[in-house]
Order: structure tokens, then sequence, then C-alpha cells
């Protein structure tokens, strides 16, 4: 039998493992802030990138998942890289990986057009779409309460894009899309993390995604013209790959209902990055869809904890 790839933990992991229960929670608390935290900045990055630096898109997107695997493969090592492509599911990981493709780079499109509050209140609406798609396609039916959860967050979102006030943008149905393909990616990953390690999965989306985006951003491949340009288009791997080491481990210390309702923290980097960098506020429309929506997701997680799911 092969035996299941569990890469070596860092002293972090070893710390919050030996330590109180409590002190786990609020661990797995603190790095799932700061891995959001980390996910603001990556899309603050892209929108920087591509509206200030005139980076394309595909390139942004090509090299956000070249860096990821370069520190993948640094940090396991070029020998521990055949246990990171030991799966039993190669047909899922494959289309898990072109869904996480189609979402970096619907948000990243959407980014040149739209606020950073306002792709991340759309993207807020993802969890609820799992619970509504987890029925047909898991086969786990949610109760009327959820059920009311899901049409109270979708009104939020309604609210917060406020139909009708102007013509809608092509970036807001861009973003759209990128939030259905980010909910499929997490119903895929759910069903996945019983048949294959963490890592596994995750290495298998970097790859993938390096090598299916490397043809088109190099048809469109811009050369940066300085060390700054370069320097932040290193950083983007180096954003994304931290997020998801800080998010695995955050799932791994505590339940996911203690830790999920702190990922809507990712709104206020989201507005603070946008004012810091861009100067953009949110509108109350904004807010208050996005207030609507947390609210839905929050109270979702607490159902899952009230049945028992989580």
């Amino acid at each position: 039998m092969q035996k299941e790839f569990s890469p070596p933990e860092p002293p972090l992991a070893t710390r919050a493992h030996d330590a109180p229960p409590g002190s786990r929670r609020m661990a797995a608390i603190g790095l799932l802030v700061l891995a959001v935290a980390l996910f603001s900045a990556l899309d603050t990055t892209a929108k920087l990138l591509a509206t200030r630096f005139h980076i394309p898109v595909t390139e942004i997107v090509w090299l956000r998942f070249l860096g990821q695997t370069f520190y993948m493969v640094l940090i396991f090592g070029v020998v521990g890289v055949p246990k990171l492509l030991a799966t039993k599911q190669l047909p899922l990981q494959f289309l898990r990986s072109c869904l996480m493709i189609a979402t970096t780079a619907c948000n990243f499109i959407a980014l040149e057009t739209l606020r950073l509050d306002q792709t991340i209140t759309i993207t807020f609406l993802a969890p609820l779409v799992v619970a509504a798609l987890a029925g047909p396609l898991l086969a786990e039916w949610v109760g009327w309460h959820r059920a009311c959860a899901i049409a109270v967050g979708f009104l939020g979102v309604l609210v917060a894009v406020h139909p009708g006030s102007a013509p809608l943008s092509a970036a807001i149905f861009i973003s759209f899309a990128g939030m259905l393909a980010y909910a499929l990616f997490m119903l895929l990953t759910r069903h996945l993390s019983t048949r294959d390690p963490p890592f596994v999965t995750l290495f298998y989306s970097m790859i993938a995604g390096t090598l299916l985006s490397c043809p088109l951003a190099l048809h469109d491949w811009v050369t940066p013209a300085d060390v700054r340009t370069w320097a932040m288009l290193a950083a983007l791997g180096a954003l994304g790959g931290a997020g998801h080491m800080l998010f695995i481990f955050a799932y791994k210390f505590a339940p996911a209902s203690a830790v999920s309702p702190f990922i809507y923290t990712q709104l206020l980097t989201m507005i603070a990055s946008g004012y810091l960098v861009f100067g953009d506020l949110p509108d109350a429309w904004t807010l208050s869809g996005a207030a609507i929506v947390i609210a839905s997701g929050i109270y979702l997680v607490h159902r899952e904890r009230v049945i028992g799911k989580v």
C-alpha cells in the first residue's frame, strides 16, 4: 500500500499541535486571517501590475502559477516532486486545476476594472453557491434554514452591484464567472480531500496552471521595464503559496466552523489595500451588500455546526 505523503511540518505546526485546544484555535484563526491578508496582497499586486505597469493578465496569471510551483519545489525538494504527483484521481485533479486557472484569470481580468472590495464581495458568494450545489453534486442537501441563508446571500450581492443604477459592466459578469468556477473548485476540493493528500492537490493546481497558461503568456509577453516590476511579478507566487500553506494549516489546527467566519476579514484588508494603493473607498451599496453576504455566510457556518456536518 502506498504511504500517504505528508510534508515536514514547520516549528509553528509542531507548537500548535502541542498547545492546549484553546490556543490551537486562536493559532488557527491567526493563520487564517494572515492567509486572507496575503490573498488580498496578491490581488492588489495583480491589479497594480495590470493597470499601472501594463503587464498582460495572461502573463500575470502564468507567473503567479510558475512562481508558486517554483516555491513548492524549493520547499519540498526535487526528490519530493514524485510524491507530490502521486494522485489516485488524475482526471479530477486536471479538472480542478482548470477551474483554478479560470478562477484566477477571471479575477485578475475583473480587477482591471472593478475595485478590490467589489470583487471580494462577489467572491464571498462562493460558499453559498457551494452549499446550493452540494445537494445535486454531492448528495449533501440543505434544509430550509440554509436555503434561506443562500437566498439572502444572493440578495446581498444584488444589493452590492445594484443593477439598474448604471449599465452592468462586463467585469461584473467576469467576476461572477470566476466566483462560479471557484465554487465548483471548492466542491472538487472537498471531494478530492478524502482521496489525495492536500499538498498533492495543491501541487497539481500549480503545475497544471503553469503549463496551460504558458502559451498565452508567451504570446502576450511584455518584458518588465525595471527591477521593481520583476520583484512584484516574483512576489505573486510567494504571496499565493504562503497564503495557501497557512490556509491548509489553519484548517488542520481547528474545526472549519471555528475558523471559517474569519475568512470575511478579507473584506477589511481589501478595503485597506484599495484605499492605500489606489485611493478607492467602497460605496454604501457595496458595504451594505457585503454585510448581508457575510451575515448569510456566518449563519450558514452556524447551521453546519448545529447539524454536525463540520
